[in-house]
């Protein structure tokens, strides 16, 4: 992964991801390094595979639905925030197949081939995660 930031105010990083790069891995490793208080992230590229993930209500846990195939990522968005301590990569992406059809989902894991091009921009407030027992997913929360 090759990092430049190209604004000062908000801060403003490019970010280009290589093949072999985990998506989330890397978003969560900027995070731990540069420290955003929080950002959002848009991107385009291509993976080798992927595996998205569609929440299930019912059951409270994500399905998971493998893509072993070359894909175009047509659009990746999401939101760096912080958990604890930690930070926390949430994306969702659209991937088009190679019949031109397109599907997408919470985007669990991407194995970047040949690049993916990220544009992260820094939020001006502290966001944080925190569980919440009906979901059971930790939800951003904004205090009063």
């Amino acid at each position: 992964m090759k990092i430049k930031q190209v604004l000062d105010q908000p801060r403003t990083y490019v970010l280009i991801l290589l093949t072999g790069d985990e998506v989330v891995d890397c978003l969560t490793k900027f995070a731990a390094e540069q420290r955003p208080e929080s950002a959002s992230f848009t991107a385009i590229g291509a993976f080798e595979g992927c595996t998205l993930g569609y929440f299930d209500w019912q059951y409270k846990k994500y399905l998971e639905n493998p893509v072993v195939d070359q894909v175009e990522v047509l659009s990746l968005v999401g939101n760096l925030t912080w958990d604890g301590d930690k930070p926390k990569a949430h994306a969702h992406v659209v991937i088009g197949l190679r019949d031109g059809s397109a599907c997408g989902g919470h985007l669990l894991k991407g194995l970047v081939r040949p690049t993916l091009e990220v544009t992260v921009v820094e939020a001006p407030a502290h966001l944080q995660r925190r569980y919440d027992p009906e979901s059971h997913l930790a939800l951003i929360q904004i205090e009063k």
